[in-house]
């Protein structure tokens, strides 16, 4: 190309990128419309249920009916000679190279992590748990064909309920026996603390059992071209997926590619490594064909990991005035069948929050993980964090009720004052920045948090059936999933980095690759905003490619609210390399030192002159490379890892007032209350997108979502009809309002925001609800919190 035609193609370019001038004002705190949203919401999706290959074939796996029994014969053969049936096979065809499902955080030296085959061989766990499975040109067919095959077994016990579980004489799960671990974290002197204090408070709290139920079910297709394999899934972790099926099943990792194409929500109940994501691989590998399952939403409920289920027995020690003095937690956590990726760290996660926002003087932290015959938890939305806030939210309204002082006053007499940050709590965690004052006295404006409390004396005066409940939650969360370090040093069994990549186009275009995952979180509008900042080019100039292997080739995935905290950094971290090789050519094309020039607006200045280059336009010089100082590269792309030195600690104050009916236990939120600090904010859509999230998953644990087990081990909420979601419909309309406190832990001062509504609500509700009732002598209701239950702990009371 000459000379002259490579000038009226810069031109030509220049010009093409006036159509999208960079935004006068900054694109950090901008409330855009998401990129994504156009494509999603106008059916333009790849779900994975969508996705087809040529001769692809359909599997359909058989469950146990059985909570807890021997394998004693499967035969398959009456299936195979069905119409459409191209395979069918039982968990024996696949025993010796199946493997065992991975369980990536052993958390104590006494661990027991049994084999948990993604096929049953010899006796199954828990009801729905895969025995036998057929393969079919229709999915349909595959379905009909699972009535023939037959299979024996003999019953065992099943093993329900986590006290008796770990009493002389039980049945046992494994052969090893029904105790997973045991752990125990003490912080200053507890005895201390508790002898001779004025106030002791017991409580023991419920966690019940719940069921992530996201808009997409979970799908998985597998393929092969012989010697590699692609596995498109709905996960939340396709890089940490590869590692662990090349684990698993042997594959090579450099000849394993896994897509995570659009994934329709996942809460942590896609944060796994799933027996039929295994299963898939091994069939299309066997069969050297495309094999595609799809669960059902009974097969889901049944099959997909289960949240919470935790035992909590508190005990709280304090001064005459409410001072705090020390906390004593003792905790059994239902594991279910087997470890999965991180069950056993789940409860752990928790274990440095339950001293919350409050300062005291000593900390007792002990859990016992236990085996039952039920489908395995692991991380659901919060992941441990929520357990612990409604915890010590739940007992610092007791301590309030104890003494006759207002909640919200026994909570400004124990927590972190805002000057005392940095502080270091009790649990050993260095929070950087806060203000919890600041974010209670907004909430309490919004709210009109005095005259609720008038309307309640009145009614309470009155002996009004409908009563009025007011509950406090004020929150902090662990979040970010990070510091590799500190991973390390609680056995975690990965890292917390985060990695990013810029590709600067011959256009001036930019190519974002970032290592996390999203689903539905939108991180391609978040990216694009912190890249048009950083580099100065316009919103729309910027794309956000994600959750392919063989595109983003490392990462460590989204969960934990750690995608902006962690990736966007990484992003921004490789925005700063391109604008440094970018500065050596501006300044070889400009012919001055790289210190005389400053960047704004996208263009490199010389200091006191109107030269100048925009990073598109270098962009474009970089890829001709006619004129390249020496040893400066053919391209301006850079990519980064970003390892954050600490947590990151949004907080905040939620307030919930609610009608509670005497008479037939019904509940009502009337007003609802979030002020949350999620430091800076990077789209305000979509903070308060998550916070409304949040909020709904949060209300519902309190208000309508159980799992239910019968004695035999049996699921009882397998639909829609037996396990209650909350809609639209049911929920208030949420105030919400920010404070900010920036983060210290990463340049653009940003916190956490995807779980600190669910983290910070279920307690609110119930508190509310325990505060209505409590003048008729009740104390706690057990979530969920239905009409049935609140009549029962009124009648129960007034006996």
């Amino acid at each position: 190309m000459s000379e002259l035609d490579t000038g009226a193609v810069a031109e030509q370019i220049a010009q093409s990128d006036q159509i999208n001038e960079p935004a006068a004002t900054p694109e950090l705190g901008r409330p855009r419309r998401r990129k994504e949203d156009a494509r999603l919401l106008t059916g333009r999706t790849r779900w994975t249920d969508n996705l087809t290959r040529p001769g692809l074939l359909h599997v359909v796996f058989l469950r146990s009916p059985m909570a807890h029994a021997r394998i004693t014969r499967v035969d398959v053969s009456g299936a195979r000679g069905l119409p459409g049936v191209v395979a069918a096979f039982s968990g024996e065809d696949f025993a010796g190279e199946q493997g065992s499902l991975p369980c990536a955080w052993p958390v104590s030296e006494d661990i027991v992590i049994p084999d948990h085959p993604p096929m049953a061989v010899s006796e199954v766990r828990y009801v729905g748990e895969a025995v036998a499975c057929v393969i079919a040109t229709d999915r349909y067919k595959a379905a009909d064909a699972l009535e023939a095959i037959e299979v024996d077994y003999e019953p065992l016990p099943a093993v329900i309920d986590m006290e008796e579980a770990l009493t002389d004489g039980s049945p046992k799960v494994h052969e090893a026996g029904n105790k997973a671990f045991s752990t125990k974290i003490v912080s200053g002197d507890v005895e201390a603390a508790f002898r001779d204090a004025p106030v002791v408070i017991e409580r023991t709290f419920r966690q019940q059992r719940l069921i992530p139920s996201a808009m997409e079910p979970r799908a998985v297709l597998a393929d092969t071209d012989g010697d590699t394999f692609t596995v498109w899934t709905s996960t939340q972790i396709p890089h940490v997926l590869r590692v662990m099926l090349a684990v698993v099943t042997g594959i090579p990792e450099h000849r394993l590619r896994v897509v995570a194409p659009d994934v329709g929500g996942g809460f942590g109940s896609k944060l796994q490594v799933t027996a039929e994501e295994v299963l898939c691989l091994l069939l299309a590998r066997r069969l050297g064909k495309a094999v595609k399952w799809t669960e059902s939403r009974s097969e889901g409920n049944l099959t997909v990991h289960h949240g919470r289920d935790q035992l909590q027995r508190l005990r709280l020690a304090a001064d005459a005035d409410g001072r705090l003095r020390g906390l004593r937690v003792d905790l059994l956590a239902d594991m279910g069948a087997y470890l999965m990726l991180v069950t056993p760290g789940v409860p752990m996660l928790g274990a440095a929050m339950f001293n919350a926002i409050y300062k005291m003087d000593a900390y007792e932290f002990a859990c016992t993980g236990v085996f039952t015959t039920k489908m395995p938890t692991d991380a659901y939305r919060g992941a441990g964090r929520p357990e612990a806030t409604f915890g010590i939210e739940r007992m610092m309204d007791e301590l309030a009720a104890e003494l006759g002082v207002d909640p919200l006053e026994v909570r400004r007499r124990n927590w972190i004052r805002h000057e005392e940050f940095p502080y270091t709590t009790i649990a050993g965690l260095t929070y950087d920045s806060g203000n919890y004052e600041a974010a209670t006295d907004k909430a309490l404006s919004m709210f009109g948090y005095d005259k609720l409390r008038a309307e309640q004396a009145d009614r309470r005066d009155r002996g009004d059936p409908v009563q009025l409940g007011i509950g406090v939650s004020t929150y902090t969360e662990m979040c970010g999933l990070a510091p590799s370090r500190l991973l390390g040093e609680s056995n975690y069994g990965a890292g917390g980095w985060e990695h990013g990549s810029i590709r600067m186009l011959p256009t001036g275009k930019v190519e974002v690759i970032t290592g996390t995952s999203p689903h539905g979180q939108g991180h391609v509008t978040s990216w694009s905003q912190i890249v048009a900042d950083s580099l100065g080019v316009p919103f729309e100039d910027v794309t956000v490619l994600h959750g392919d292997t063989a595109i983003s080739h490392k990462g460590m995935d989204t969960y934990g609210s750690r995608s902006l905290v962690v990736g966007g950094i990484a992003v921004l971290r490789a925005c700063d390399k391109v604008k440094d090789k970018a500065r050596a050519l501006a300044a070889h094309l400009l012919e001055c030192s790289p210190d005389d020039l400053e960047f704004a607006g996208g263009a490199f200045k010389v200091r006191g002159t109107d030269a100048q280059r925009t990073i598109q336009e270098l962009a474009y010089a970089a890829f001709t490379a006619h004129d390249l100082p020496e040893g400066v590269e053919a391209r301006l792309d850079a990519d980064a890892t970003f390892d954050p030195d600490n947590y990151s600690f949004p907080h905040g104050t939620h307030l919930c007032a609610v009608e509670v009916d005497t008479e037939t236990g019904m509940v009502r939120i009337r007003s609802y209350v979030a002020v949350d600090d999620v430091g800076k904010v990077v789209n305000p859509l979509i903070v308060e997108g998550q916070v409304h999230g949040g909020i709904a998953q949060g209300v519902a644990q309190a208000l309508y979502e159980e799992a239910v087990y019968d004695a035999d081990g049996n699921l009882l909420t397998t639909t829609m009809a037996d396990y209650l979601l909350p809609s639209a419909a049911d929920l208030p309309t949420f105030q919400l309002d920010r404070t900010e406190t920036p983060a210290t832990s990463n340049p653009l001062g940003v916190k956490g925001v995807g779980e600190a509504g669910t983290i910070a609500s279920t307690p609110a509700v119930v508190n509310a609800i325990v505060d209505a009732l409590r003048p008729s002598g009740v104390r706690d209701v057990e979530m969920p919190c239905t009409p049935e239950r609140v009549w029962r702990a009124l009648e129960g009371a007034r006996r």
